[in-house]
């Protein structure tokens, strides 16, 4: 390369603005085909379980209260998905979706990425009495 052409290209990148964004401060619009965190809607749910089956990362689990009632928690762990959305495809329901907007998921802890679904009394059911899915059983179980 000629020192000429370098310098050339040098004093050219001086006079042009930066090709980076200035994210966070300025954020542009997620396009509309982007798969982020996924969205349950119990009124539609029959509790199938189909979603839980189909799903290849294992982050999909539907706590079953009582069926007849439909009360049904729907655990969901972001850390572990591949936003592949073959639950979505799977739901039969159409219970399913994933929204486009909501894709800043990172975090420190594990606990903002185990997210559950259901009515409040149900969840806090679910969580004062089920153990961590991660948690590994006592010995003697």
């Amino acid at each position: 390369m000629k020192l000429s052409t370098m310098w050339k290209d040098a004093l050219g990148s001086l006079l042009r603005r930066p090709a980076t964004e200035k994210y966070p401060f300025v954020r542009l619009r997620a396009p509309e085909q982007l798969r982020s965190q996924l969205h349950w809607d119990l009124e539609a749910c029959t509790g199938c379980g189909l979603c839980a089956k189909d799903c290849p990362a294992d982050a999909i689990e539907i706590i079953t209260l009582d069926r007849k009632a439909k009360r049904f928690v729907f655990h969901y762990a972001i850390d572990r998905c591949t936003f592949c959305a073959q639950c979505v495809v799977s739901c039969r329901q159409g219970c399913l979706k994933m929204s486009n907007d909501e894709w800043e998921l990172a975090s420190l802890t594990k606990e903002p990425l185990r997210v559950y679904y259901g009515e409040d009394a149900d969840v806090e059911t679910v969580l004062a009495g089920a153990p961590e899915p991660d948690a590994e059983p006592a010995p003697g179980d």
